[in-house]
């Protein structure tokens, strides 16, 4: 029987990953209640349709798409369910959304431990990819801070799970990408802080060498990212610039009232008060080429060298944070067949090595990456973890020639394997299942397996990445 005839043409939508470099006909389904997705799971079961799981499709991949299948979109279950203001534990809807979070809790001293880039994700979506911050060294990942949660099973069985009850499915369902049930509720503890601004540092690094060992040292800190200049060579290839921060003390901030409020922290809308920043992706679009971004990155080390080099300053916790929200739709400057990430995490004893070879094979095929970005890592305990003691090299590529930018991959794929290193789902559409065997390892993969026959018998939970990595 085809998908056609079992599902309602009102139903059919094309949709895209967020690099917009893939769009998929689908069938969206907008649950507000987890009775509602059951009913969804019996439809898909009883007729043998694929189900792809989204949050806010912030995935720079195929992870939340089911090509000619469903795709169940959760983010109208968003109720924030329970609030402690003494204790920092919340729990909530997976379709409550990071802004949703910071904005609930921090008038009353509560951050969430860890933060992803954008706060335009649901928390849902963040556990499902086990998403990392600029301090994954220090406090893992957001599945690290999950004290319970609710999940419903595509084999109809409602199982509560925490760090020591159904601990197998706790750690798998948390990075599983949506591939073995769905979350009805979740419980986490926040961080409590004394300000909404953080004390930043910045500084740049001349190469590659000296912003690793920058990153590493800059663990005495609670934040530490480096941006990659990956068009530079020679000497000064992986020079970059470097923030530290750290939260401020109890007492440090003479108005903590003030700066915590949600309202003094909202992004501006334009640049120096003039230009409004939903322009600003057009003006983007005509630097994103290999000579803009050449000049672009180029200008931006130069000036961060001579000008802003050691400079400490306060910066409110959502403009640190949440740097990629700073330009809304900045995505679209690259272009109609939109952008890819690359992100790849390498041990300490191979990443210099590792690293300077992906950027200097990126050149070489004519396709360097216009932005790149540097974290500290440490490893976790979740199925599909993408971590490992060392670093991670996130690095965005315009899509231009699909054929060349596959063969690009396919070699830094090669290097990533032979270093010992690992990938993010989040991030992926790259890999193939091959690479993804051998970075993940047959033991894990027959445990997965398994799970996944116990908990959806049907196999009805198959995203586009799920076909494409696992076959």
């Amino acid at each position: 029987m085809s998908t056609s005839s079992v599902l309602p043409s009102q139903r059919l939508f094309k949709l895209e990953n967020f690099g917009h470099s893939i769009e998929r006909p689908v069938y969206l389904y907008r649950p507000t209640h987890a009775e509602q997705v059951e009913q969804i799971f019996n439809l898909a079961t009883e007729n043998e349709v694929h189900i792809a799981l989204r949050g806010a499709g912030r995935s720079y991949g195929d992870a939340a798409l089911a090509s000619g299948g469903i795709v169940l979109d959760l983010q109208r279950m968003n109720r924030v369910l329970d609030w402690n203001p003494e204790t920092g534990v919340i729990t909530v809807e997976p379709g409550v959304t990071i802004e949703r979070l910071w904005r609930y809790i921090m008038e009353d001293g509560w951050w969430s431990p860890v933060m992803p880039g954008t706060m335009r994700p649901t928390i849902g979506g963040c556990l499902g990819a086990n998403v990392h911050g600029k301090n994954n060294w220090k406090q893992g990942t957001m599945g690290d801070h999950v004290l319970s949660f609710d999940a419903l099973l595509p084999n109809g069985k409602k199982v509560t799970c925490t760090p020591n009850r159904n601990k197998q499915l706790f750690h798998s369902i948390i990075s599983g990408m949506g591939l073995l049930g769905v979350f009805t509720s979740i419980t986490m503890q926040m961080k409590k802080i004394y300000s909404g601004n953080l004390e930043v540092n910045a500084w740049a690094e001349p190469d590659l060498r000296s912003m690793l060992h920058a990153t590493d040292e800059g663990r005495e800190h609670d934040y530490i990212v480096g941006w990659v200049d990956s068009t530079a060579r020679g000497r000064g290839l992986g020079r970059g610039q470097m923030h530290s921060a750290r939260y401020l003390e109890e007492g440090e901030d003479p108005y903590p009232a003030m700066t915590l409020n949600p309202g003094n922290q909202d992004l501006p809308d334009t640049i120096m008060g003039l230009v409004p920043k939903s322009l600003v992706w057009r003006f983007l679009k005509l630097g994103i080429n290999n000579p803009g971004a050449w000049a672009g990155n180029s200008a931006k080390y130069l000036l961060n060298r001579t000008l802003g080099n050691h400079k400490t300053y306060l910066q409110s916790l959502v403009a640190f944070t949440f740097l990629l929200d700073y330009v809304p739709n900045w995505e679209y400057s690259y272009g109609k067949q939109g952008l890819i990430q690359y992100q790849s995490f390498l041990p300490t004893d191979t990443a210099e090595e590792s690293f300077e070879e992906i950027l200097r094979v990126s050149q070489m095929h004519g396709l360097p990456s216009y932005l790149g970005v540097m974290k500290r890592h440490k490893p976790d305990d979740f199925i599909f973890s993408h971590a490992v003691d060392g670093f991670s090299l996130a690095l965005d590529f315009k899509v231009r020639r699909r054929e060349k930018l596959a063969q690009l991959t396919d070699a830094l794929n090669q290097i990533v394997l032979n270093g010992n290193g690992r990938f993010y789902f989040a991030k992926d559409s790259a890999l193939t299942p091959d690479v993804v065997a051998q970075f993940l390892g047959d033991e894990t993969i027959a445990r997965f397996k398994q799970l996944k026959a116990q908990a959806d018998p049907a196999n009805i939970l198959q995203t586009d990445l799920y076909k494409r990595c696992f076959g």
